[in-house]
């Protein structure tokens, strides 16, 4: 097994005022970072990730998305319930049958900037 190195440490103490006065102001309130916190642990589960590529490729109904993932409908169903309610994903309806799609162009660059960032 191999060890993890610890993060290094300043071997002095010496703060750097203009430093932190200039990024204090820049940091987002603690709800901001919660709802962001919330938002990225969205992302944390495999098969929402899963299930946010498919819809990367085309637009599919709850059956298509259950067939090409091997789950069933009600899974899907579950998972796309959570994604809609961060917005991550939209819905519209055509007769019986309800298509998914991303919401918006964001969530495309996050997946791509995602899989450029691990696969380097």
């Amino acid at each position: 097994m191999e060890k993890t190195k610890p993060a290094e440490s300043c071997e002095c103490t010496c703060v750097h005022e203009e430093i932190v006065e200039h990024v204090c102001g820049k940091i987002p309130d603690d709800d901001e970072l919660m709802d962001l916190a919330e938002f990225f642990r969205i992302f944390g589960d495999t098969t929402r990730i899963k299930i946010l590529f498919v819809l990367l490729c085309s637009e599919m109904c709850v059956c298509d998305i259950a067939q090409l993932l091997g789950m069933t409908q009600s899974a899907i169903s579950h998972q796309l319930r959570i994604l809609k309610q961060m917005d991550l994903v939209k819905n519209r309806r055509e007769g019986k049958t309800v298509f998914y799609s991303l919401a918006d162009g964001h969530i495309k660059t996050i997946l791509s900037q995602g899989i450029e960032h691990i696969e380097e």
